[in-house]
């Protein structure tokens, strides 16, 4: 593909209203300017790649402005400005098709960007093909994967709001999957596998539907993905699950339902302990991470981080459990040196 250069300078005022002009589908220039941005959103038609995004956010009141991307996926948390102040912020997004899931719908072309936030404010806006990003894939399921609608949101869906420019999340987990399906699938493993290059990171998190996978083959199948990756020059790194929120009458979380383990007695958490350390892995326990914390918050204080009010739903996170188990592995990230500090924001 050749490499261009787009660039948007932007000067937004919110209280003008401004209509967004759709980006020319097909041939011609890219619209370049203020039509590619309205108030709350903006569209720029490029082509499927990696893409460094700088934004000046600010106007003449003080403002609170996060943005979003694709499919709801968080780039830049709730960032505060005072009135009549500017502030640069700057992110990594990868644009591909399907934009979401990878078995989900294409989505729409191009790169889009919602703002939100109680009182948005975006100045300006430049966005130039990454010449020299480094990717984090995260191959999960629906724990992990960008969940196309409210309330519904996975952790991987939140971790790019963590990081700097030149580090992109391209998040290729699928809700429903098991290590045996995610191997078995072409849509899957063997689209992602050839993307993988030297340096890249893959998060690998399998393990809430394997509720029928023995244990030699749950084990051959981690063995496999940390081979693949490897194979392409990559760096495995094994993530275990994120706990399902069921609780012991003893306000402890159940050992099995809880902890992931299978009908056929599998700890999946255990094998996945036991293969980081067999291949000489590195391991994010967030099953230990997310045990810890949901217990210290309780029966009531945890039903916040997942769906149990909404749709009585231990499993699945809310945004606010996704962003905080987001940053669980944002701290996993940085602790073992896998990814720079100076690549990661605190909120």
């Amino acid at each position: 593909m050749r490499r261009f250069k787009l660039a948007v300078l932007a000067a937004l005022t919110l209280s003008t209203g401004l209509v967004t002009v759709p980006a020319q589908a097909h041939g011609g220039q890219h619209p370049l300017g203020i039509e590619n941005c309205s108030a709350t959103a903006c569209h720029f038609d490029v082509p499927p790649g990696t893409y460094d995004v700088k934004v000046l956010l600010g106007g003449e009141a003080a403002s609170r402005t996060s943005i979003a991307g694709e499919t709801r996926r968080a780039l830049l948390g709730e960032t505060a400005v005072p009135a009549g102040r500017r502030l640069a912020r700057s992110f990594t997004v990868q644009v591909r098709t399907p934009e979401g899931e990878p078995t989900g719908p294409d989505g729409t072309p191009g790169l889009d960007l919602t703002l939100g936030g109680p009182a948005p404010a975006l100045a300006g806006i430049e966005v130039t093909p990454a010449r020299h990003a480094r990717h984090i894939f995260l191959v999960g399921d629906s724990t992990v994967c960008d969940q196309p609608g409210d309330p519904y949101a996975g952790w991987g869906q939140q971790l790019p709001r963590y990081l700097r420019k030149g580090l992109s999340v391209a998040n290729y987990a699928d809700s429903g999957e098991s290590t045996v399906t995610y191997l078995g699938n072409p849509q899957l493993w063997a689209t992602v596998r050839p993307l993988i290059h030297r340096g890249d990171l893959v998060l690998i998190q399998l393990a809430h539907n394997d509720k029928t996978t023995d244990e030699a083959t749950y084990r051959a199948n981690l063995e496999a993905l940390v081979a693949g990756v490897r194979e392409q020059g990559g760096r495995p790194v094994l993530v275990t699950p994120i706990v399902r929120r069921w609780f012991s009458a003893d306000g402890t979380l159940n050992n099995n339902t809880a902890l992931l383990v299978n009908g056929l007695g599998v700890d999946h958490p255990a094998v996945i302990r036991s293969v980081a350390a067999a291949e000489d892995v590195p391991l994010i326990d967030l099953t230990a991470r997310t045990k810890a914390l949901v217990e210290s918050l309780g029966v009531e204080g945890s039903k916040a981080l997942y769906l149990t009010d909404e749709k009585r739903d231990n499993t699945h996170t809310s945004v606010h459990g996704a962003t905080v188990y987001a940053g669980l592995v944002r701290d996993e990230l940085v602790a073992q040196h896998l990814v720079p500090q100076g690549r990661v924001r605190v909120g």
